[in-house]
């Protein structure tokens, strides 16, 4: 495959563009970058998603599924202009390596499938962009396909995104071709006056500039090439937002689009500059990144892959300084740099090495085993408590409990698991100690599917899975006493031990209290910690059902001993006895974690979403309407609930449908459900 070599003269930082393709899936974002390598001759011919060819799509399993399950870094050259691009997956389940590429460009590309219009990833990437400070711009694709109602979707489009959204160019001939509306002030297209969109277009970018506004109503009309300053400033306040239409297949319009980002879009010294901060909470001070090729280096880590065979490779956006191989780089806190061995711009899977990156250019060095996401890449120690502000990443809400099947593999799959997590922030794996299970999250059933698929094919570890467990907790809801004597004679020295306790509830929240109240030495000083460690063994095993026991006061206040036969584990046994005793007659009580949830799903789905909720013992407390015909319901549900959600929730909203999980109490469970959880357990008896 043909890759460029950027040579140095290419470098100046007015000659780089820098551009995330976002969007749903099955919008043409792949065949899209496709068209525009091989229009700008980095290809010799573009590739096919059926074939498995496409420069971005080049994992095996990408290539399987024949959508993007990652985000892919190119590059490429027009009119002495170095263009990266980003390919971004379109898949809700995958939307932490789209959001992750708005941290490396000035402009989000969000692409529309002429066919379906705006949908859910549409929508949310244009709102993050938004919040990120970007340059925006929409491309609607597939503009030759049979029946599609353009000037309908572009009404659509100004709904949603706002009346900023206006076309640089419009489509002609039946699709075949576009004709430009800036710099054209005439021309045919399909739908539209040219002269209307050229006039609407000049009038939107002069409201920003006093001067151009007085001689616009003077003059009729001004140069279209002398409003690059307001052009660039409209932009970045997003004061407008513009519409290009395309078709990735049989070419329209791509050429234009080229043209529009090496002459409109902006160079990384005009785009908002990214929001870093140098220390701390509220100690930190805002700082920002210069992109002067003389000064001292910042760059962000954007991306991180860990490959079996290359090793962990680091990509990473240069907003300041230049970084040259054999470059001495400090990876954020970190008190030893390492030397750039190889600096590589990325096209797909290919490394092109290059002598060196400028601010705006987005390179590559493989083998750092410390690099990690989100890390700040510097060149002066001064700089070790630099980040960026963090991105509004989804909390991954869909679980599965994981174990690997050969037994002995416990720590090999925990390697493999972090290092896939450190490849997708979207992806948690932690241990949970209540019910001794790992859990790896993740933001849907796709999602953790693909996952398991690279564990076993990348990574030749074969496991199993289940849903994870709840963690129930229980507690009493009167207080009570208990008592045991433990008497065990086997020959030689035996066991005694004997404890009165009582047990009183605690607030929720409160924990565990044990109060030593014996008098006049009943039970031996020496003896009262195995006692409590007798109580908290009960606590932890639980009584009812099996589960850690909560927010309960224990008063030890008398007992007995034996001279010859009281030893700790007597007194360990009775103090465990004693407090089932206890519990079993405080009227014990299971209690379930209720979560919040938050759902985002087309409007006309709100109906079934609140039902399904209420029908599953939860509680909406409210809804809000988004832009682009979505809505956001909040409530509270049992997150015993909520398992295979995503799944009914894709039911109900034909697949748009997202929702993200976070703590906010326990409660009692009903009185079926207790005496269910309490059948399927059996206290054990250690006698």
């Amino acid at each position: 495959m043909p890759a460029t070599t950027p040579t140095p003269d290419t470098g100046a930082i007015e000659r780089i563009r820098t551009l995330a393709l976002v969007g749903q899936t099955a919008s043409g974002k792949t065949s899209l970058a496709e068209a525009l390598l091989h229009r700008a001759g980095a290809l010799g011919a573009p590739g096919s998603l059926e074939r498995g060819t496409t420069v971005s799509d080049f994992d095996p399993m990408e290539r399987r599924a024949q959508h993007s399950l990652n985000s892919a870094v190119m590059h490429l050259e027009h009119h002495n202009t170095r263009i990266h691009l980003i390919d971004t997956p379109g898949y809700a389940d995958f939307v932490g390596q789209s959001m992750t590429a708005l941290e490396a460009v000035e402009t989000a590309a969000v692409v529309i499938n002429a066919t379906t219009g705006i949908e859910m990833m549409s929508a949310r990437m244009m709102e993050w962009a938004q919040g990120r400070g970007l340059d925006r711009m929409v491309i609607v694709n597939k503009i030759d396909a049979q029946g599609v109602d353009l000037p309908g979707l572009l009404e659509q489009i100004r709904a949603a995104f706002g009346k900023e959204c206006l076309p640089l160019n419009l489509p002609a001939a039946g699709g075949t071709k576009v004709v430009d509306c800036f710099f054209n002030t005439e021309g045919q297209s399909d739908f539209g006056s040219v002269a209307a969109a050229h006039r609407a277009l000049v009038e939107q970018v002069v409201e920003v500039d006093p001067a151009f506004v007085d001689r616009y109503l003077n003059d009729g009309d001004v140069d279209p090439r002398e409003l690059h300053a307001p052009l660039e400033q409209a932009l970045r306040e997003g004061h407008l937002i513009p519409v290009c239409f395309v078709s990735a297949r049989n070419g329209a319009g791509v050429a234009e689009l080229l043209n529009v980002i090496v002459r409109l879009l902006p160079h990384p010294g005009e785009g908002n500059p990214p929001q870093f901060y140098e220390g701390e909470g509220e100690q930190a001070k805002e700082l920002h990144a210069d992109p002067d090729p003389a000064k001292h280096v910042i760059a962000h880590v954007f991306k991180v892959t860990v490959d079996p065979y290359v090793g962990r490779m680091g990509i990473f956006r240069i907003h300041q300084g230049t970084v040259t191989k054999d470059s001495q780089l400090y990876i954020g806190d970190g008190r030893k740099p390492f030397k750039v061995g190889h600096l590589f711009m990325l096209q797909g899977k290919e490394h092109v090495e290059v002598p060196c990156g400028l601010p705006g250019d987005i390179c590559a060095v493989a083998k750092v085993d410390e690099m990690h996401f989100d890390a700040v890449l510097h060149d002066a120690a001064e700089d070790d408590h630099l980040h960026l502000k963090p991105l509004p990443f989804p909390v991954p809400v869909h679980g599965l409990a994981i174990e690997p099947k050969r037994r002995g593999d416990e720590q090999r799959m925990w390697e493999i698991l972090q290092k896939l997590v450190d490849e997708d922030p979207c992806l948690k794996v932690e241990h949970v100690a209540v019910t001794n299970e790992t859990v790896v999250y993740g933001l849907g059933e796709l999602h953790l599917r693909t996952l398991l698929e690279r564990m076993t094919e990348v990574y030749k570890c074969e496991v199993s899975t289940r849903p994870p467990r709840i963690a129930y907790r229980e507690t009493i809801t009167a207080p009570a006493e208990g008592h045991h004597r433990h008497k065990k004679q086997s020959g030689g020295a035996g066991q005694f031990g004997e404890v009165f306790l009582k047990i009183e509830p605690l607030p929720r929240g409160a924990g565990f209290e044990f109060v030593d109240q014996v008098k006049g030495g009943t039970i031996p000083t020496q003896f009262i910690p195995a006692v409590e460690k007798g109580v908290r063994l009960a606590l932890d095993a639980g009584v009812v059902a099996g589960y850690p026991v909560k927010d309960v006061r224990v008063i030890v206040y008398d007992g007995k001993s034996h001279s010859v036969d009281s030893k700790d584990i007597a007194f360990a046994t009775a103090g465990r006895k004693a407090f089932i005793d206890a519990v079993l007659k405080a009227k014990p009580i299971v209690l379930e974690p209720i979560v919040k949830v938050e759902i985002a799903a087309p409007e006309h789905a709100m109906g079934d979403i609140t039902g399904d909720l209420s029908a599953k013992r939860g509680q909406v407390s409210g809804t809000q309407s988004l832009t682009g015909g979505s809505i956001v319901v909040n409530g509270q549900v049992p997150l015993s609930e909520l398992n295979g959600y995503q799944a009914r929730l894709n039911g109900m909203t034909g697949g748009q449908g997202r929702y993200t999980l976070a703590p906010s109490h326990y409660e009692p469970v009903p009185p079926t459900l207790q005496a269910q959880l309490a059948s399927q357990y059996k206290l054990k008896d250690d006698e």
